[in-house]
């Protein structure tokens, strides 16, 4: 099995039922690479934290010209720091408490905030029935609700649309290698404008997250360059993640008339409708970890020095955890368990900003329109990922 097929990487969920079901520790052929499918055993993985370190050390890429994965080391040998999300404790911990530090005092201020900038998108690229979703909405509301929360100019906002993404498509798996040498400069670039934000943040310090940065580093608890890591990673993988939800969720909108009506005559069903949607399509579709020392799991010996991908989505789609898992049911039980958001000590540190995100701009899909369904001219399209799950092209008709 490989998931590097075209076929694989436009509908994942048949392959990842065929490893839950045979092989659910599955070890790709020739590699030092483990799969991990089934909820009970991502959920035994993502708790053993000793034996499976989140940090990032390699990824598997396909072999150009093939579909044979390759390993693509992601560390340089150790010389990469390892910041929150790819961090282990004690250097999660403190990355984590400075973002929640901003985000739990800021979070209600940000709710008005969302909600006008989700409806200025909407007047800005909505016209004649129609809205490039993924562009008019879906990448634009994350990337400036965090540049608010981190201290970002929204001027710059244009700027961060075209890099923001560069990060994680590195991670993507199926990279042109042609394609490699720009993501990398554009990323260089990206890391060079958020240090120097920085570095003004640092001089005049203000009630933002890039304050609160400021104050670690003149208490020595961060170094200049740790946060500039940090800075990527929250605009990258942050934007993405939500941008990813608020088009899975047009999306499922979009293909079921009936649906729309529901949460048009009852808003409090979006909530749940969120959580459905995160879980039938995970905005990441798992998350590497790395294998420090001989262990096992699922009776299958993982040597040191393998990595392991814990499959999001495989879990979430999992029949022994969610009964007729690929069907929406807003009231499926225990809706909130699926593991989109990561679990543990990884949970998703901006989780209730993304929920807040999803929730204004289905809001405004669904009050702006009597109904909408997908363009024919702009229909649903995945950019080529193995750990993203996102829209390319998303368009929308309505009246």
């Amino acid at each position: 099995m490989t998931l590097f097929l075209p076929a694989t990487v436009e509908d994942p969920y048949p392959a990842l039922a065929r490893l839950r079901e045979t092989d659910p520790v599955h070890r790709v052929p020739g590699t030092d690479f483990f799969l991990v499918s089934t909820w009970d055993l991502v959920q035994e993985a993502n708790a053993r934290t000793a034996d499976f370190s989140s940090h990032l050390r390699s990824i598997m890429c396909a072999e150009p010209g093939s579909l044979v994965p390759h390993p693509l080391a992601m560390d340089g040998a150790g010389t990469v720091e390892q910041v929150l999300a790819t961090a282990d404790d004690p250097d999660h911990k403190l990355h984590r408490g400075l973002v929640t530090q901003t985000l739990t005092k800021r979070i209600r201020a940000l709710r008005e905030a969302c909600d006008e900038a989700a409806d200025r998108f909407w007047d800005d690229h909505a016209a004649d029935g129609r809205i490039d979703w993924v562009e008019g909405m879906a990448e634009r509301l994350p990337l400036a609700m965090l540049s608010t929360l981190i201290g970002l100019r929204e001027a710059d906002l244009p700027y961060l649309l075209a890099r923001a993404y560069d990060a994680t498509e590195m991670l993507s798996g199926i990279v042109d290698p042609a394609r490699v040498e720009a993501l990398t400069t554009a990323t260089i670039e990206l890391a060079t404008y958020l240090g120097e934000q920085f570095a003004l943040a640092q001089a005049d310090p203000q009630d933002d997250l890039m304050g609160v940065f400021a104050d670690a580093v003149a208490r020595g608890d961060l170094e200049h360059s740790t946060v500039v890591l940090l800075l990527i990673q929250l605009v990258a993988a942050g934007a993405e993640s939500t941008a990813a939800l608020i088009e899975t969720a047009a999306r499922l909108l979009a293909e079921d008339p009936a649906l729309q009506e529901r949460l048009r005559s009852d808003p409090a069903l979006i909530d749940p409708f969120l959580d459905e949607a995160l879980r039938l399509e995970s905005p990441f579709r798992g998350h590497y970890r790395s294998v420090p020392a001989d262990t096992a799991l699922g009776g299958v010996a993982i040597p040191a020095g393998s990595t392991v991908l814990l499959l999001w989505g495989g879990a979430n789609r999992d029949p022994a955890r969610f009964p007729d898992p690929d069907t929406l049911d807003l009231e499926r039980p225990l809706i909130r368990q699926h593991v989109a958001f990561g679990k543990g000590i990884h949970f998703c540190v901006g989780s209730h900003l993304a929920r807040m995100e999803a929730i204004a701009a289905v809001r405004v899909l669904l009050e702006r329109t009597t109904s909408f369904a997908l363009d024919p001219d702009l229909p649903p399209s995945w950019i080529p990922s193995i750990v993203v799950r996102r829209h390319r092209t998303l368009g929308l008709t309505f009246t």
